[in-house]
């Protein structure tokens, strides 16, 4: 557990951020002074510069969007094909071009 004024934490990370914004240091002074990249310097510095301390916090890594799964068309295809067939997925991937773990997902799931 770092300590809790580390460069990494939430209450390290507005020093080298106001010394760029406020003070205006070079970005490579602030980087060095305090043990960081400039471009981790740079991302805290802009996002101070936007949102102010609040811009500081721990953020979610969660990503916007989900790339596993398929498109919702594609998915009603598989479905679609399904019944009319009875085939399996690995027989349905083929048949429509796709991966058979997707359409095994997208049945199963």
């Amino acid at each position: 557990m770092p300590h809790r004024n580390a460069p990494l934490t939430e209450t390290g990370r507005p020093r080298p951020a106001r010394c760029v914004v406020e003070d205006g240091w070079p970005l490579r002074r602030a980087a060095e002074r305090f043990q960081v990249s400039p471009t981790t310097a740079q991302r805290w510095s802009g996002r101070y510069r936007e949102f102010g301390e609040a811009g500081m916090a721990d953020r979610s890594a969660r990503p916007f969007r989900s790339p596993r799964r398929p498109p919702t068309r594609t998915e009603r295809r598989i479905i679609k094909v399904r019944p009319a067939r009875r085939w399996g997925p690995a027989r349905i991937a083929h048949l429509l071009g796709l991966a058979p773990s997707t359409v095994h997902r997208v049945l199963v799931g």
